[in-house]
């Protein structure tokens, strides 16, 4: 049952239609101050269409959607549209659409653990600097939502885990919901409160334990998958910290 109480944002069969096409329909699901909700399936399942339905920024060709009055939200989308040769710096990159103090860039600097990367140029990051700088962007101003369209991308396997413990440290240090969209299914799972799997429509969902061992999960992703998780979500006993060293 959905629990809309104090909800962020609600979707409620919600659907999207292009050119007499579903792009994902019947999706009912909620985001919670504090909860991070992982959208998991294969490619063209409606995960980014998803997102944006609890975005805004795509309206429902039905069901209803529904967010807190006044919500304050950050979104880092999969694909960043930037004229590369413009030379820009970090710091003047995360106040470039919206006024933000020196104070608030200089917290979301530190929480992301870029201080460092401050003056420098954004076209001269590495694909894992310039994914903590757009969370950076994105956390500026204290998103109560925030939205991450696979933000492990372009980001090698040992910053991988130490951008999901930065995506579990803003949601305590922020307290804010997140809405995390990731082909990472080893990382989602030892991350997520809850995870919804789709397939242009919601396949199953719940905590990753109960996914992971649902019908309709093993017949999206194979036995085998399913098997490898469950094993992973026992033994992944330590984490990867942002400078890639590991704490037990």
């Amino acid at each position: 049952m959905l629990r809309k109480e104090n909800a962020l944002i609600t979707l409620t069969n919600a659907g999207v239609r292009r050119d007499r096409k579903w792009l994902v329909r019947g999706i009912t699901m909620s985001v919670h101050s504090g909860e991070i909700v992982t959208l998991i399936g294969p490619n063209g399942s409606g995960k980014t269409t998803t997102a944006k339905m609890a975005l805004g920024l795509l309206g429902v060709n039905e069901g209803t959607t529904g967010r807190k009055k006044n919500l304050r939200i950050g979104y880092v989308p999969q694909k960043l549209q930037i004229d590369w040769t413009v030379p820009i710096k970090v710091k003047r990159f995360i106040s470039l659409t919206n006024k933000i103090s020196d104070k608030e860039i200089e917290f979301a600097l530190s929480l992301t653990n870029t201080s460092h990367l401050s003056n420098k140029e954004v076209r001269m990051l590495s694909g894992g600097e310039l994914q903590r700088v757009m969370v950076a962007r994105a956390i500026a101003l204290s998103p109560e939502f925030l939205v991450l369209d696979e933000p492990v991308q372009g980001v090698d396997y040992k910053g991988e885990d130490a951008i999901y413990n930065l995506i579990e440290e803003t949601r305590t240090k922020l307290n804010c919901g997140i809405l995390l969209i990731s082909h990472d299914l080893h990382m989602v799972m030892s991350t997520t409160d809850k995870v919804i799997c789709l397939n242009g429509h919601i396949c199953c969902s719940g905590t990753p334990g109960v996914v992971t061992t649902s019908p309709e999960f093993k017949d999206l992703f194979g036995e085998r998958m399913a098997t490898n998780l469950a094993i992973y979500q026992h033994n992944h006993d330590h984490e990867h910290l942002i400078d890639g060293s590991i704490k037990k």
